[in-house]
């Protein structure tokens, strides 16, 4: 492949790490376990770990796992954490800008080539939610350039409202806020999954909705489910499976999302990375999902090579 089909292609695959030790000393097992299946990339959940006290980097903490992440043959994206809320109060803003920041200072230290964040959310009063959407677009902006400082890019993604939120972006109203930043170091994470649960809350087009923010994508979050919002109690996550309700974190093929059908006319920004984001409770699926993951990534490369043919 030559070096302008490789421009037009996915830059790699890689999966979310799921660690359960908070000081990551089961992380040096964890990347073996991808190195030996062969990812691009692994994505780091920092919004696990103890690294940031009251928006201070806890360096003792960052210096160590910059160790214990150096010398593996694949790259890095990280997780932020997923309290930063840039809708939030002005009240409470500063804390998480705060917290974005020392993110960035993390993500950086790592090397790692994306951050993912969540678009924010409206939870109590505000005077619009215009005013809150304006207020996450300010500090987008000024993220994106200590981002870029840092040799990283934010990637902002689409989540569904729960736990009583007022409001949160539709796929295409992110994608209009990422627009209208217009800041190189500030791109989408297309969630699909996320798009789905969204979209039915919404009662909109799904695939419309993800054809809106494909093309803002550098980074697309890949995990099964039913589309369908969290109605029901349930005390477990298997019961969640069986009524079919939720953000479920599914191994591809298990839900009802149209992965090929997808991936044939999926326009995402050259580049990307594709990411799977498994539950802890599927993880002996994921040799097989990676696989199945490498062959997705195959469908968009072949269409964004066709595409410039």
């Amino acid at each position: 492949m030559d070096q302008t089909a490789l421009a037009k292609s996915v830059r790699g695959i890689g999966y979310s790490l799921r660690t359960s030790d908070p000081d990551f000393n089961d992380l040096a097992a964890k990347l073996d376990e991808a190195e030996a299946l062969n990812v691009d990339f692994v994505e780091l959940p920092i919004f696990a770990w103890t690294l940031i006290a009251n928006g201070r980097v806890l360096q003792d903490r960052l210096d160590r796992l910059v160790r214990l992440t150096r010398g593996r043959p694949f790259g890095y994206t990280v997780h932020g954490p997923l309290a930063i809320n840039l809708m939030e109060m002005p009240s409470r803003l500063p804390a998480h800008v705060a917290l974005l920041d020392a993110s960035i200072k993390v993500a950086g230290a790592l090397e790692a080539a994306h951050l993912v964040i969540h678009t924010g959310c409206v939870r109590d009063s505000d005077e619009t939610f215009a005013v809150a959407y304006s207020r996450q677009r300010d500090a987008l902006q000024q993220a994106g350039d200590a981002a870029g400082r840092a040799g990283i890019t934010l990637c902002v993604e689409n989540v569904f409202r729960f736990n009583a939120m007022r409001e949160t972006a539709t796929p295409s109203r992110l994608a209009g806020e990422i627009d209208a930043i217009a800041h190189p170091c500030v791109r989408a994470t297309l969630d699909v999954s996320h798009a789905y649960l969204r979209c039915a809350d919404a009662k909109i087009d799904p695939l419309a909705e993800i054809a809106a923010l494909a093309p803002y994508a550098r980074h697309v979050h890949v995990h099964d489910s039913f589309g369908r919002p969290l109605e029901s109690w349930t005390l477990d996550q298997a019961e969640q499976l069986g009524l079919g309700e939720g953000d479920l974190h599914l191994p591809l093929g298990w839900g009802s999302i149209p992965w090929d059908e997808l991936a044939g006319t999926l326009n995402v920004e050259p580049g990307a990375i594709l990411n799977l984001e498994l539950h802890p409770r599927y993880w002996t699926e994921l040799p097989d999902q990676v696989a199945r993951l490498r062959a997705l990534s195959g469908q968009v490369v072949a269409k964004e090579l066709s595409r410039v043919a």
